[in-house]
């Protein structure tokens, strides 16, 4: 593989792409809407369609859960580099209220929480980092709450 498409592989715009057009966002109708160059903020949106739609007429619940998934592993991943092992460890979400037509969320990756991070896992210690993510709707009310719980730890050398 040649330099530039590696380049163009790594960099946030191709990440954005990728995730936009993989299965089950697209089966969700979630779409990635941005990642900062230095992957330090992303935002995904999902509008209301039939098939993410539940019987009572609102948002499903797995869909609502699917958008906020992946966000903060890749993230830390790319803000963390191949030195360390980032897994998705645990989640949970909190319905607040019925989510109709679009709702959105954003997810915040700080250079002192990275940092925090890194500090902590120095010496191959593991670390549970804990993020929360707030699903909210086109007028910015609360629809969802997950609290996101991921696994690193840095590599053995």
């Amino acid at each position: 593989m040649n330099a530039t498409l590696r380049r163009w592989l790594a960099s946030a715009g191709a990440m954005r792409r990728v995730l936009s057009t993989f299965a089950p966002y697209i089966g969700a109708g979630i779409r990635v809407t941005h990642i900062a160059e230095d992957f330090s903020s992303a935002r995904v949106e999902m509008g209301q369609h039939w098939y993410n739609t539940n019987y009572v007429g609102t948002h499903f619940g797995g869909s609502l859960y699917s958008m906020v998934d992946p966000m903060y592993m890749l993230l830390l991943m790319r803000r963390l580099g191949n030195d360390y092992i980032v897994w998705d460890k645990s989640a949970s979400i909190d319905f607040i209220r019925p989510g109709k037509g679009k709702v959105m969320a954003r997810f915040e990756l700080t250079d002192e929480r990275v940092e925090e991070i890194r500090a902590a896992t120095a010496n191959g210690d593991k670390m549970l980092p804990e993020w929360d993510v707030d699903i909210v709707d086109e007028s910015g009310e609360l629809v969802a709450r997950v609290l996101k719980v991921l696994y690193v730890r840095r590599k053995k050398r």
